[in-house]
């Protein structure tokens, strides 16, 4: 009989670990997440264009460290290491703020150390592949799928809390405490309990290839090809993060009711996520992503019509289920686009941002200086319904297996 994706978490030592760096990274991030933007301009006083310079910096560094560290990581014994110096990344770049706030500290954090401490999400998905290799690939993308719910659970509950806690006064900068007390708990639980490489309860081959020939490998066409590809069907929630506020705004809805939407939105995607693995039972994992991504992207060209109708509350069930049925998934996707390179495979999570972000950007310009937010939508619903065709296509006879 097959366990359900928490049986096996329960049952293992070290997905328990897995599972539970995944919840408390997920409150680490979204304690200051939404807020960074608020911090840097309003309260360090960052200039709009010196916050959007930082952004791009971070996106850098973000994407390098994944990859960096993926490809080391299946070249060396040093999956322990990578992952406290993540955990102790997460803990000084929000320390510094809290005890030093001021402009340089908010920099450093945001532009270095929080990226760095991204790089712990891709190591906890390629280690939770390492364990699972074995399991069917049904089984297998339920698990994987199941720890990234844990991951989104924080921002469904406490969102509304910290909502509250800031409107009742509470100083925005006392936000970076939880960051820094999550930063402080990872390299606790990774000192405490995450395997020595040489004790480690999995089966790894280094890869044996060298710095210059992995990075070769993540450009091979059919690869980098497919990043891209995923990266746009991926860009709902970036796009949506934009979208969001400024529709609201120009229909006269306050911040209340964006964060009221976000958490209703996020709800449904972590039920959506968790239930991947009962779709995977009568759908392939490809036919789930596309389900979830034309959803996402009728959301999206919906969106800007119906801001200001009380339509908006029930389509907020589109990017949920769509989100947690392509989120879920892309992470296995990619695992198995480098399935001997666990590491390298699960760094391309960060590396399909760049388009994500890029497409995201570009749509934004373009829609905005010609009709507005409207054409926006429509831009991101026709570039996310292409590229999802293009995945199919290109995999009409069998995953890539890279």
């Amino acid at each position: 009989m097959t366990k359900s994706p928490f049986r096996l978490i329960l049952g293992h030592p070290t997905l328990r670990m897995l599972a539970g760096l995944s919840l408390i990274f997920g409150f680490a991030l979204c304690s200051m997440g939404p807020f960074q933007s608020l911090i840097g301009v309003h309260i360090f006083g960052l200039p709009e264009q010196v916050y959007a310079v930082l952004l791009m910096v971070a996106l850098g560094i973000s994407v390098s460290a994944s990859v960096g560290i993926g490809i080391i990581t299946d070249q060396r014994p040093s999956r322990r290491a990578m992952a406290l110096l993540a955990g102790a990344a997460m803990f000084v770049g929000p320390g510094l703020v809290l005890l030093f706030p001021s402009q340089p500290t908010f920099i450093l954090a945001h532009a270095l150390l929080v990226p760095v401490a991204g790089t712990l999400f891709g190591q906890i998905f390629a280690v939770t592949r390492l364990i699972a290799v074995e399991m069917p690939a049904p089984q297998r993308d339920g698990l994987m799928a199941t720890v990234r719910a844990l991951f989104a659970v924080p921002w469904m509950v406490a969102l509304p809390v910290l909502g509250v806690l800031i409107r009742g006064g509470m100083p925005l900068v006392h936000l970076y405490f939880i960051g820094m007390l999550m930063g402080l708990l990872l390299v606790l639980i990774i000192w405490r309990h995450w395997p020595a490489d040489a004790a480690a309860p999995w089966v790894e081959r280094k890869s044996g290839l060298s710095f210059r020939a992995s990075i070769r490998e993540l450009l091979h066409f059919p690869v980098i090809s497919r990043v891209m590809l995923m990266g746009i069907t991926n860009m709902g929630g970036a796009a949506a993060g934009v979208l969001i506020g400024l529709v609201f705004a120009g229909a006269g809805r306050d911040t209340g009711d964006v964060s009221l939407f976000f958490a209703i939105f996020v709800g449904f995607e972590v039920f959506a996520t968790l239930g991947v693995g009962f779709f995977l039972r009568v759908l392939s994992r490809m036919q789930i992503i596309a389900i979830g991504t034309m959803a996402y992207a009728l959301f999206l060209a919906v969106l800007p019509l119906a801001g200001g109708s009380w339509v908006i509350w029930p389509l907020a069930v589109l990017p949920g289920i769509g989100g947690g049925m392509v989120y879920a998934l892309t992470i296995a996707y990619f695992a198995d686009l480098l399935g001997k390179r666990p590491g390298a495979g699960a760094s391309l999570v960060a590396l399909q941002r760049l388009t994500a972000d890029g497409y995201n950007a570009a749509s934004f310009a373009i829609g905005t200086a010609v009709a507005g937010y409207w054409l926006v939508g429509v831009l991101d619903f026709l570039a996310m319904g292409l590229a999802i065709a293009a995945i199919m296509w290109l995999d009409r006879n069998r995953p890539f297996e890279g």
